[in-house]
């Protein structure tokens, strides 16, 4: 790789890593020599951007675009230089799409460009009194060029201008401000381009000031009575996230006197991730009141948008973001926070400036902007695709494999575990991978009411939902009538048994919640029980007793619960070998039975294991991809409930 390139991937990450200056897939950057130029393509993100995201084009193809008549038909003019630019690809066989911006690289004459929407710019740039502060400002040392529609008449308009500022300056424009747009910096070298960002930065912070404040607020109680509602309501093209986020930031435009200050977009960008305009509706305390007022908002705005909302300002509430999935509703907030702070900043310069309604129709009908919508912010794929689906003990052993295998299937999991180090660990080892789906992590103790339902509510808060609720935690001390202390049964019991009482009586809430306002909708609970409750088990009798009286609740539970839709089943996994729970060195299984002396004749932990072993037909322990099939085959299908479902490999037979 030449380091004109590693320059590129280099500046293109410092800045596409921060908020403040790049968000999603927004922005843009290129590098340049006389024959060749590399620009970001679309769909793929400047802060973790390689070699294989930028579109390398030929220059001498490019300038042809500079020279050449298009048609006078807007849109089919945007689509002939659309074609112009892919022909200009060196590598068509890489199917990449060359930014629309690109003539505008290749316009300015340093080998790096680093276009963003900084929202600290965009403060300026968004305001009314921006064509006067910028030149007060910035003066001479900048282009600044009242909004055009982007393409191939705002380059013209820059061209225009960069050409009539060489004449004048006898040099090269470093820096070209865009009303409601954001700014291009150009440089030869990796410091120039910093230089000239922190000089923007110091003139805006002169008159800013500090930063706006964004702490988080607590969330009203009846989060989770309101917004898996509102997620049924959004149900169109498939099952959507909705979090919700409170902070002193979107606290001051919550409020009506001041919403109409961020009731229309500021930028393209605005457009493409956030619609453009938000939905507003106010809550007092009355659920019900509530629910049917932003029913009939959503319709409304539905008709006249052809199009759902993606963000809704609830005063007494908070923020809903809604998105085909937890990525995207993460890129959400921060679009929704970044078009406050830019209304914001636009006070310090006379007060905001919004696109008008015929910049905002025609970023809406451009194809371009709809590719980068799409590409952006599209669903998932899977069994489980787009679900959200908590796993308790989810951070280590049965309940990690199925944590896993759900991820690779498309849904949002929650892991809920003791654990907090172990489990925030899982999940930012599962988030690492750049998936649209997330893993998040909730310390919970599935024996304590107050902590389950916590633990629902979170949920609800951060995904909108719930359609699946796994109780996979438990714990097993061995030991015969003798051994056991009543204390330990206690702990077993509650933690066995009663944990799953628990997540069953918290989750049926949120689930027939759901299934109110959307009939046709299932959902599930799934405890993973053992064979263990289906035959009884010497000198196991706690464990074994808790996981029969499971049994019993999930018959008892079908039958509450079919109604609503929700199915409630056991699987009854055999012995799972490979795991903690067997095979920690300290405290498995393996050591407690060798202990106990539950094996006759067994002098070692291989004993043991082999032992257990030779109890099974199929000739080995259970693993999480045989589990897997019994959940998936629960939740696929529409008619099965009350069910225990053994995966013992023949060690257990249904009579």
């Amino acid at each position: 790789m030449e380091q004109g390139l590693k320059d590129l991937i280099e500046v293109s990450q410092f800045y596409g890593k921060q908020k403040d200056y790049v968000l999603g897939g927004g922005g843009n950057t290129s590098v340049k020599n006389g024959k060749y130029l590399w620009i970001k393509a679309s769909g793929h993100s400047l802060a973790t951007i390689a070699e294989n995201g930028f579109a390398k084009l030929d220059r001498d193809k490019l300038n042809l675009i500079h020279e050449k008549s298009y048609s006078t038909d807007v849109f089919l003019r945007e689509e002939e230089i659309k074609n112009d630019l892919l022909a200009s690809r060196v590598e068509p066989e890489k199917e990449q799409r060359p930014s629309v911006e690109t003539s505008m690289h290749n316009l300015m004459d340093f080998s790096l460009v680093v276009h963003t929407h900084s929202t600290k710019v965009n403060g300026l740039m968004c305001s009314k009194l921006v064509a006067e502060k910028t030149d007060e400002l910035f003066g001479d040392h900048v282009i600044y060029l009242p909004y055009e529609d982007p393409g191939y008449i705002l380059f013209k308009k820059v061209e225009k201008a960069v050409l009539k500022y060489r004449k004048e300056k006898l040099k090269e424009p470093e820096i070209i401000f865009l009303q409601n747009h954001g700014v291009f910096v150009g440089g030869n070298s990796i410091e120039e381009i910093h230089k000239n960002y922190q000089f923007i930065e110091e003139k805006l912070d002169e008159v800013y000031g500090d930063e706006p404040i964004n702490e988080s607020l607590p969330v009203n109680s009846a989060a989770d009575k309101i917004i898996p509602a509102v997620r049924m309501m959004l149900f169109e093209d498939g099952l959507k996230t909705v979090r919700l986020v409170n902070t002193t930031l979107f606290e001051k435009y919550l409020k009506n006197e001041n919403q109409s200050a961020i009731s229309a977009p500021f930028t393209p960008d605005g457009i493409v991730y956030a619609n453009s305009s938000f939905l507003f509706v106010d809550f007092d305390g009355d659920m019900d009141k509530f629910l049917k007022d932003i029913q009939s908002k959503i319709n409304v705005y539905k008709q006249e948008k052809n199009k759902l909302p993606k963000a809704i300002f609830a005063e007494g509430l908070g923020v809903m973001v809604v998105a085909d999935n937890s990525k995207a509703a993460e890129t959400l907030v921060d679009v929704v926070a970044d078009h406050c702070r830019i209304a914001q900043f636009a006070e310090s310069f006379g007060g905001q400036h919004p696109m008008t309604q015929k910049q905002i129709d025609f970023i809406e009908s451009w194809e371009v902007e709809q590719y980068r919508s799409k590409v952006s912010l599209g669903a998932t794929a899977g069994r489980v695709d787009r679900k959200v689906m908590i796993v308790t003990g989810g951070a280590q052993g049965f309940g990690a494999g199925i944590v896993e295998e759900l991820m690779e299937e498309g849904a949002h999991v929650v892991i809920a575990d003791l654990n907090a180090e172990k489990g925030q660990q899982f999940a930012d080892e599962l988030n690492s991978g750049g998936r649209k789906n997330q893993a998040h992590f909730i310390q919970a103790d599935v024996s304590n009411a107050e902590s389950v339902e916590k633990l629902i509510f979170d949920t609800v808060v951060h995904f909108g939902g719930l359609d699946t609720i796994i109780s996979n935690a438990g714990i097993l001390r061995a030991g015969g009538l003798d051994e056991m202390t009543p204390e330990t049964f206690e702990l077993m019991t509650r933690v066995n048994y009663s944990a799953y009482f628990l997540c069953s009586k918290y989750a049926s809430a949120v689930m027939k919640l759901q299934n109110q306002f959307k009939p046709d909708h299932y959902a599930d609970i799934i405890q993973i029980n053992s064979k263990s409750g289906l035959k009884g088990s010497n000198k196991n009798f706690a464990y074994a007793g808790g996981k029969f009286g499971g049994i019993g609740l999930t018959q008892s539970f079908a039958l509450e619960l079919m109604p609503f839709k929700i199915k409630v089943n056991s699987i009854c996994p055999g012995n799972f070998f490979d795991g903690p729970l067997w095979a920690d060195p300290d405290n498995g299984l393996f050591v407690q039975y060798l202990r106990a002396g539950k094996v006759p004749g067994a002098k070692t932990i291989e004993d043991v294991k082999k032992f257990y072993e030779a109890q099974v037909p199929a000739g080995r322990g259970c693993t999480p991809e045989d589990v897997m099939k019994a959940v998936y085959y629960v939740i696929d299908q529409k008619y099965e409930t009350g069910q225990a479902i053994p995966v013992t490999g023949g060690q257990n037979m249904l009579k």
